[in-house]
């Protein structure tokens, strides 16, 4: 009997033992959160005093103030170049307009340049041609602007000192072909009045009509009914 009972706990069949703890559940996890507890905190000690033994935070600390020094010496050369771009492109903006203002005065003067020529022109036929004490044409003139305009000038002179104020009146005739068959005109106006003392220089633009060519125009200074001076210009 005594052999039966030992070999059945020495077999499978062996009735179970349990091991009992004589502390309760919740003491022993408490216990175990202080025990985890007191290992981090002997862990990060020693993590910092070895940061503080190898001098990393010392480093790390003047690092971080060098490179906040770097990054406002960094903006204030930013700021600094942005200022002088934009001054420059003040600079260079101002320097264009007065670029197209110098041009465009150098365009008005050479426009005058070309109308004292044009006046030079007709002033030297201002001097006496002798004896004439009338009002007479000393230059006649016509150029063709395009196939349906044609532009004229007429000087008109008085050459004598204190010359009287002469009243009178200026006719303009064009004559040449339109189609190949004769043509003439006048002035659109009629004759253009005259009024002057010492000289007047009468220009105008006559429209064509179409297939219209101008070979010849003159000009007659007509005082009263007596003709004063005649003149004839040739295309």
């Amino acid at each position: 009997m005594k052999f039966r009972l030992f070999r059945r706990r020495l077999t499978i069949s062996s009735p179970r033992m349990a091991i009992r703890s004589h502390l309760p559940w919740p003491l022993r996890w408490i216990a175990g959160a202080v025990m985890l507890g007191f290992s981090a905190a002997i862990a990060l000690w020693a993590f910092e005093f070895g940061k503080g033994i190898a001098g990393l935070d010392t480093n790390a600390k003047e690092e971080l103030s060098l490179l906040r020094e770097e990054v406002d010496l960094l903006r204030a050369d930013r700021d600094k170049v942005q200022s002088i771009v934009n001054t420059s492109s003040s600079l260079l903006t101002a320097e264009k307009a007065a670029q197209e203002k110098m041009m465009a005065q150098i365009r008005q003067l050479e426009a005058d340049n070309r109308m004292l020529r044009d006046d030079l022109g007709f002033f030297e036929k201002l001097l006496p041609a002798g004896g004439v004490e009338s009002a007479s044409i000393r230059g006649l003139q016509a150029e063709a602007l395009s196939e349906a305009q044609l532009k004229w000038q007429v000087l008109v002179i008085q050459p004598v000192k204190d010359a009287p104020v002469f009243n009178g009146k200026l006719e303009l005739t064009f004559s040449g072909t339109q189609a190949g068959k004769p043509w003439m005109a006048t002035l659109p106006g009629g004759a253009q009045v005259l009024q002057f003392k010492q000289y007047r220089r009468i220009e105008g633009v006559l429209d064509l009509p179409p297939q219209a060519v101008v070979k010849t125009v003159t000009a007659k200074v007509v005082e009263g009914v007596a003709v004063r001076s005649v003149q004839t210009f040739k295309l």
